[in-house]
Parts: structure tokens; C-alpha cells; sequence
């Protein structure tokens, strides 16, 4: 039987960030991923000799001196990642179908002020408070700032406010009140549950600094792979675990579906929590801590379009566009398969191929899980007939709905690829295809919130299910997951110091 130091179940980025530090520390490392690519959202496919991204469309905060760029620069990726910064003054533009007028956010605070006082010249008061509000509650993270704390719980006031009824208060303007949400596809927003804290900390990261990755997203995982192995840390695909053991109140090794017995002192997992507790055997954990988990609201689903285009037909565009049908953004719970999509983001890759011409287009809108139930128990490539016409009519709903805003894009297209939420469960391991994991609730955040240590002494959680999602928030949460090992303030420090 193998013996690590520490099983990481998972190679999304959370579990490559964790294999990445605690191998940097001097653990014995070993990463165990089911599928044949490591990524989990970070991986890539190619289409018509077209690099698509799955997970990660942009990240924010990569300006040198800001949060992400002193991450990276400790996860030596600063010089190696191949980057695009967006458009400084319209690196997001909202868009609704009512008025036909774009609003764009632009980088740095006095510019996104500045910007959107245009098209709301009676409102820039409420611009500068809600501006002021993000600081605020970026600043009051120390994870977001790298200041030596004593605990690894984070606990904030940002996580019981609730930011649909924050904008709200700064502004009765109805039209800003939802360009100021304009972009919560990115967590998957819930107006009567969402916090403050999670709107904040994803809007500011990306006003402080917009980019997308040259070439596709994978490039991350390669590179912090490179690193892991280079620590002599062991990474491995095609090795789906189905058992997590316990003996004496800890996990004492891990079973893989070939039967294979691993034995580590920790285990990372880096898949969602109520999966992990699935495989977990010898019921060491509470029923109640079970139920609690088990009962936790999941984000929406998505449905994309992967666009391969005409050579040299289609402009590259350095923004990311978000249309709305209705004057609502808050699309994920007004979600109505009748007048499906009632909203979609659009963007345009990054290669190295062209700076004028796109190659690709990315959709993505949201899509009920539930819609498909019947084909639940399929495979990739094996879901029939029926789900492969259910597909094509819902790509084509789609395409009329993006022809509103881009009223030739069927000219421009060569073929077109389509993944719904069977898709993404399949090949990133999410809850029924969930964007972004488990869905916090302003109401109940102790309930929502799931830390990093578990009730089992040698078994830590990572990835987008803790504390945050997304690049930067995934990336705070493992330097959390690995702090339960090596302690925060010595991580802290070093990171500091890189």
C-alpha cells in the first residue's frame, strides 16, 4: 500500500494550489484525479483548432502591487502565464434588451465612477458609496490583504448583508440598481440570499484589474503541475477514489476504484463536500453535521454555446458582454424554461493566432438541472439521440436571443459545440453541474458557509465550496485548506515575502 504525507482527492485548482504549497513545505505529496485531464475548471478542449475554456473566462487583481499578482508571484506563475488585460475603460458591458444602451465598468474606482456617471448623472453619489462599500469590505478580509491573523475561520458581519437590498439602499434608480448587479452570473446571484460580501469581493477584484488567459486556462494547471512534480509531488489521473476509511476518528487511507489502497497522514478534497461525504465509510461524523451538509442549496446550472468561427470574420472584442431580455438581472431565480434564456454572457477568447480577429465565442447562460433529469444516469457520449436534438434546439433558441445584440453571428459561424449541466458535473465534478458550488444565504451564513476543517481531525476541504469561488477566492481558500497543516501566519509570510 502507498503512504503520503498528504492524498489530495482532486486536481481543480484548489487541490493544485494545496499539492503546490505543502509540497513547496516538504510534504510528500500525491493528487488523485478520476478524470483523464487535470483541471477540474481550469480545463481546456480544442474544437476546429479552438482552445475553449470551461471555467475560467477572466480573473481579476493581476496588476502588479494587487492581491492576485502577489499570489501568483508566491505560486511562481508571475512571467510564465500568458495574459490579455480587457478593455481599461469597458472590461464588462451590461446590456439590456429595452434600450439598447451598453453600460460599462471600468477599471479602477474613479474610472467605474466616472464611467457609469455618464449614463446616471444624478446618481454618482451612489456610485461613490458603493464604491467606497467594496474598499470597505475588502479591506476588512486580511486574506485579501495578507495581514498575519489567529484563526483560520473567517468570520465577517459582509456575510449576513445581503447584497441585492445593499444596492438597493444606496439607489432608487431601478435601471443602476441592476447594472450594479449586472455582472452576478459570476455567482450565480440570488437576490434574497446572495451576500454582500460575495458581490463585493468578485466585483472589486475585477474593477481593481481585468484579464484573460492567452491561449486557454489550462496553461495555469500545466504550470502549477510542472511545479508540484519539480517538489517531487505525485499527480495522478484515471484514478477516481470511492472510499475514504476511517480508523479511530481519522480517515486512514482512501480506496480507488481499482481497488487500490492509499494510506496518507492528511487528506485535502478538493470535490464538493457532500460528494466527499458520499465515499466517506466507518460513519465517524454526526448525523446532524451530515444533514446540514447534505442539505445545502447548490448555484444554478449553465448551458454554453462554443463557437468556432470564419477565419477572420468575426472582431476580437476585449470585453465581456452581459445581455438581459428583461430589466431584472437577478436571472437565475426569474429562470422560466418558456421564455428561456432571459439572459446570457458573451465573450470572446484570447489566442495568440490574432489581435483583431476572435476565432471562438463563448455563451453561457443558465440552465435548471432539472430539465435534464431523464438523462441523469448517462455518460459522455452516451446520452442518445434525444438529448443531442434537446441540445441543438436550445443552441438555436440561444443563437436568436445573442442576434438581438449581434444581429449577423450566424455568418460569422463554421460550427458550434454545446455542454449543459450533465456536461459540466461530468467533467468537473461539480454538484449536478452547479457553477459555483454551494450557494451562501445572507440569512442563515453560518448554515451556508463551509470552513476548511472538518469534524474528522485529518480530513480539510479546499476548492470553490470554501469561503469564496473563483480564481482569487479559491486561491485565499487553499492558502486556508494548507494553514490547517503548516499554520496561516507562516503561509502568510511567506506569500508576503515571495
Amino acid at each position: 500500500m502507498n503512504k503520503y504525507d498528504v492524498v489530495i482527492v482532486g486536481s481543480g485548482l484548489g487541490g493544485l494550489l494545496c499539492g503546490y504549497i505543502l509540497s513547496k513545505e516538504g510534504y510528500n505529496v500525491c493528487i488523485l484525479e478520476k478524470n483523464k485531464q487535470i483541471g477540474g475548471c481550469l480545463q481546456t478542449f480544442k474544437r476546429d483548432n479552438c482552445i475553449f475554456d470551461t471555467g475560467i473566462h477572466y480573473i481579476g487583481s493581476l496588476d502588479e502591487g494587487q492581491i492576485l499578482y502577489q499570489y501568483f508571484k508566491y505560486f511562481d506563475l508571475i512571467g510564465k502565464l500568458k495574459l490579455k488585460k480587457l478593455d481599461k475603460d469597458a472590461f464588462d458591458v451590461i446590456y439590456f434588451d429595452d434600450n439598447k444602451v451598453e453600460y460599462a465598468y471600468s477599471m479602477g474606482y474613479d474610472n467605474f465612477i466616472e464611467t457609469l456617471s455618464k449614463s446616471f448623472p444624478n446618481e454618482r453619489q451612489a456610485l461613490i458609496k458603493y464604491c467606497d462599500k467594496l474598499k470597505e469590505i475588502s479591506n476588512s478580509l486580511a486574506l485579501y490583504n495578507l495581514k498575519e491573523i489567529t484563526s483560520t475561520f473567517i468570520e465577517t458581519t459582509y456575510f449576513k448583508e445581503n447584497a441585492f437590498e445593499f444596492i438597493k439602499s444606496i439607489t432608487s434608480d431601478i435601471r443602476l440598481q441592476n447594472v450594479l448587479a449586472g455582472s452576478n452570473v459570476l455567482y450565480a446571484g440570488v437576490p434574497e440570499k446572495t451576500p454582500l460580501f460575495i458581490h463585493a469581493i468578485v466585483n472589486a477584484s475585477f474593477i481593481e484589474s481585468s484579464y484573460r488567459l492567452v491561449d486557454g486556462s489550462q496553461q495555469l494547471a500545466k504550470l502549477l503541475t510542472d511545479s508540484i512534480v519539480k517538489n517531487n509531488g505525485i499527480i495522478r489521473t484515471n484514478s477516481k477514489v470511492t472510499r475514504l476509511v476511517c480508523n479511530n476518528n481519522e480517515i486512514s487511507f482512501c480506496e480507488l476504484e481499482s481497488t487500490e489502497r492509499i494510506e496518507a497522514k492528511y487528506f485535502i478534497s478538493d470535490i464538493h463536500p457532500e460528494l466527499t461525504l458520499d465515499i466517506l465509510e466507518n460513519d465517524i461524523l454526526r448525523k446532524v453535521y451530515r444533514n446540514r451538509v447534505k442539505s445545502l442549496e447548490n448555484t444554478m446550472a449553465s448551458f454554453a454555446i462554443y463557437i468556432s468561427l470564419k477565419e477572420n470574420t468575426f472582431k476580437y472584442l476585449n470585453r465581456n458582454h452581459y445581455f438581459f431580455s428583461k430589466n431584472n438581472v437577478w436571472t437565475s431565480v426569474t429562470y422560466s424554461i418558456e421564455e428561456w434564456p432571459e439572459s446570457y454572457l458573451l465573450l470572446t477568447p484570447a489566442t495568440t493566432k490574432s489581435e483583431i480577429y476572435a476565432d471562438s465565442i463563448i455563451v453561457m447562460t443558465y440552465m435548471k438541472y432539472e430539465e435534464l433529469k431523464q438523462w441523469e444516469h448517462t455518460t459522455v457520449e452516451n446520452r442518445g439521440e434525444e438529448y443531442i436534438e434537446f441540445k441543438r434546439k436550445k443552441a438555436e433558441k440561444l443563437l436568436d436571443k445573442i442576434e438581438i445584440q449581434f444581429p449577423d453571428i450566424r455568418k460569422h459561424i463554421k460550427s458550434y459545440y454545446t455542454s449543459t449541466p450533465l456536461t459540466y458535473r461530468d467533467y468537473t465534478g461539480t454538484k449536478n453541474g452547479s457553477l459555483y458550488g454551494i450557494l451562501r444565504d445572507s440569512d442563515e451564513p453560518m448554515k451556508s458557509f463551509v470552513s476548511p476543517r472538518t469534524k474528522i481531525p485529518n480530513l480539510i476541504f479546499t476548492g470553490q465550496n470554501v469561503i469564496l469561488h473563483g480564481v482569487l477566492g479559491v486561491t485565499i481558500g487553499a492558502v486556508l485548506s494548507c494553514a490547517e497543516i503548516v499554520g496561516l501566519n507562516h503561509l502568510i509570510r511567506k506569500i508576503k515575502q515571495a
